[in-house]
């Protein structure tokens, strides 16, 4: 990631002991031209430590999330699944989306979020909107489409509380254009973390990987789903953090594979760091100082619906307080087994002293 040159540094010292000088009396307090100003801030700007009009400086300690919002709907099963035929269940309607969710996981444990995604011109989009702002949460990137509605995911879970059939609709996330990602940038980039998801189009992810490579903050991408793990570019490279599951990094990599080489396959195409998740047996972390693989605590699982959402954000939760990420991911794992433990998909008395006494994960070094 780049640093600043002494002269980019000398303007933002300038711009933040007083960012309602104009450039004019920037270049003039320097001795310079303006349009030398206008360059230093327009790389500044890049590089995340302005936002842009105004001269805000961005706030510290920001995680931003960027990806899909939905409505989440969950059947349980009451007997084992028939095909072709009715099946008694029992349902529930929650909110979801993969970033949606990391973001209130983050949101209830302090953290001051941000989300960009985008949202249908409908009540279920308002009653997601009206959510998220009530936990607090900065909103005010999340474009509304008159094309498509909300998206909606269906998850029916078996007898065992396992997931077996998943379907989405998310054709709404076609519609998230490069000028929306245009207009996020600076915020993206002056944020201490972003997090994608593989909802986003490919070329949206393929610009936030290659602009991540010039920029200050820390990227987080989920694969999400096999099939949507296909949006990412085979260079990995500007991923600082790379969360998938082991039929996603098979699927990427085309073959299958033990964990632990999948992960260091993964690192070889670019990404710095991997968090391969492997559900009821945690998670294999693997980053230039070796393999770690977390064991999850023992727990009874009644739904397993926004696990893998939970991992991503405790583990960015604890990153975020400067943890290495094998000690975060043990974090994430905990969170993980919480959520399992209750039928939320996100849990609803979450915070941070209920995470710190959660039953703890266990650690096994390869």
């Amino acid at each position: 990631m780049d640093e600043l040159s002494p002269q980019e540094r000398t303007v933002y010292n300038l711009v933040a002991a007083n960012p309602f000088a104009s450039q004019a009396e920037l270049a003039a307090s320097l001795g310079v031209a303006r349009p030398t100003i206008a360059a230093h801030i327009m790389a500044l700007v890049r590089k995340g430590h302005l936002l842009g009009r105004g001269y805000m400086l961005p706030v510290a300690q920001r995680i931003v999330a960027l990806g899909a919002a939905a409505v989440d709907r969950k059947y349980h099963a009451a007997a084992a699944l028939v095909a072709g035929t009715s099946n008694p269940a029992r349902g529930s309607r929650s909110f979801g989306g993969v970033a949606r969710n990391v973001i209130e996981n983050l949101a209830r444990l302090g953290v001051a979020t941000s989300l960009v995604t985008i949202i249908g011109d409908d009540e279920a989009g308002r009653e997601i909107l009206r959510q998220l702002r009530d936990l607090g949460v900065d909103t005010g990137l999340i474009a509304t489409s008159a094309a498509d509605p909300t998206a909606e995911y269906v998850a029916v879970l078996d007898p065992n509380n396992d997931l077996a059939l998943g379907i989405a609709n998310m054709g709404v996330f076609d519609q998230f254009s490069m000028a929306q990602f245009e207009r996020a940038w600076p915020h993206l980039a002056s944020a201490a973390i972003v997090f994608a998801d593989c909802n986003l189009p490919a070329e949206i992810l393929a610009a936030l990987i290659t602009r991540a490579r010039s920029a200050n903050c820390t990227v987080a991408v989920d694969t999400t789903s096999t099939p949507k793990s296909a949006r990412l570019p085979h260079d990995l490279t500007g991923v600082d953090i790379l969360f998938t599951n082991r039929d996603e990094a098979e699927g990427m990599l085309g073959c299958p594979m033990d964990p632990e080489a999948a992960a260091l396959a993964l690192r070889e195409r670019g990404a710095a760091k991997i968090v391969l998740t492997l559900g009821r047996a945690g998670c294999v972390v693997a980053e230039a100082s070796g393999i770690t693989r977390v064991l999850p605590p023992r727990i009874v699982a009644r739904d397993v619906t926004g696990a893998g959402d939970a991992l991503i954000a405790g583990t960015l939760y604890r990153l975020l307080a400067g943890e290495k990420l094998a000690i975060a991911a043990r974090i994430g794992v905990r969170l993980a087994a919480l959520t399992v433990a209750s039928e939320a998909t996100v849990l609803p008395t979450l915070s941070a002293d209920l995470l710190d006494r959660a039953p703890r994960a266990r650690k096994e070094t390869q």
